[in-house]
């Protein structure tokens, strides 16, 4: 039920009984857990060692601003300048879409991580915390650029995380630092930004990350709190069932429910199947809050597993791996003409 993070790039004594309490099924990790690839290798050894062998890893490796790996790793480009290679050749886009998706997989794979919280399918339409972090502003054109981007990532052993749902992308606020409000109909929203899920969902995504936005023609409740958006709209509408996980519960967005037991309560209530908590001063009393409680489906969480080892160890001998890596980082050559 609880994704956490941890403090430094070694497992800390306190954070063994974090890993073993019930209801933490995974960790979330970022640029505070990683000086080296083999300490890296090394930090998810030590968290399936104490938490067992099905403990989830993730982490955000989206590539351009968010890229949490860096020494070692491919440095990926963001999104944007995929969707403006699609402006001019789409199909070239599309090939770079899938070859973006399958470095950042299948470097992460070869490192022991399960999955990336990728692809943003937001649109770009200025919203402060996106940015550069999307594709495009026209859903059909983040449509096609997604389900692309979700292809690569199975071929390189990932599961897809889709976010953030219903759509972050048209709402100008930073729900890091304040609340989101979105006031446009569901009609409006149904046409835009759920276009990009519903095709990507389409393509076998196994999650869907829901925003911390209010859409008070909805729900008066952040999509992450409300089961109009997850139970009806995303399962029902949409017909999802894999794992629907929450943005992370410290976000100031998120304090519409309240403390932190009231936003873990708030989410799993919603149909959460996973709530992230990434600050390890909040980890206790999130841990608290899911005492008790019924697990997630195990069958969502087994989704998220990245592919058998047997499936990624020789991906980085891919001998196109080359060839990929050089055609997606010359696209750092046209990120200010993405950001213009």
């Amino acid at each position: 039920m609880l994704m956490i993070g941890l403090a430094g790039t070694a497992l800390a004594p306190a954070e063994h009984a974090w890993l073993t309490a019930p209801g933490v099924s995974g960790v979330v990790l970022f640029s505070r857990n990683f000086a080296t690839r083999d300490q890296l290798m090394a930090l998810i050894d030590a968290i399936r060692e104490v938490g067992g062998e099905d403990m989830l890893v993730a982490v955000d490796q989206e590539g351009g601003p968010v890229q949490r790996f860096r020494e070692g790793f491919t440095r990926l480009p963001p999104l944007s300048t995929i969707g403006a290679a699609f402006d001019r050749d789409a199909e070239n886009a599309i090939r770079l879409a899938e070859e973006h998706a399958w470095v950042m997989s299948s470097e992460l794979r070869a490192s022991g991580v399960d999955f990336s919280f990728a692809p943003v399918v937001d649109l770009a339409r200025g919203n402060a915390a996106i940015g550069l972090r999307a594709f495009h502003a026209d859903p059909a054109v983040t449509a096609e650029l997604a389900q692309a981007y979700v292809r690569g990532m199975h071929l390189g052993g990932m599961a897809a995380v889709l976010k953030h749902f219903p759509g972050h992308g048209s709402v100008a606020a930073d729900t890091h630092k304040a609340t989101a409000i979105d006031e446009r109909s569901l009609d409006e929203i149904r046409r835009d930004d759920l276009l990009p899920f519903a095709e990507s969902l389409a393509a076998h995504a196994e999650a869907v990350m829901v925003a911390h936005v209010v859409y008070p023609a909805v729900d008066a409740q952040p999509a992450g709190f409300s089961r109009r958006w997850i139970v009806d709209i995303l399962r029902g509408e949409l017909g999802f069932q894999g794992a629907v996980i929450s943005d992370d519960i410290s976000m100031a967005a998120a304090g519409a429910a309240g403390g932190v037991a009231a936003r873990v309560s708030a989410h799993l209530d919603a149909g959460c199947d996973l709530v992230l908590a990434c600050f390890p001063d909040v980890v206790d009393e999130a841990i608290a809050a899911v005492h008790g409680r019924a697990a997630a489906a195990p069958e969502r969480l087994a989704s998220l597993r990245g592919a058998v080892a047997s499936t990624w160890e020789g991906l980085l001998d891919n001998p196109q791996r080359d060839r990929f890596i050089a055609r997606i980082t010359a696209l750092h050559g046209a990120e200010g003409q993405a950001s213009a």
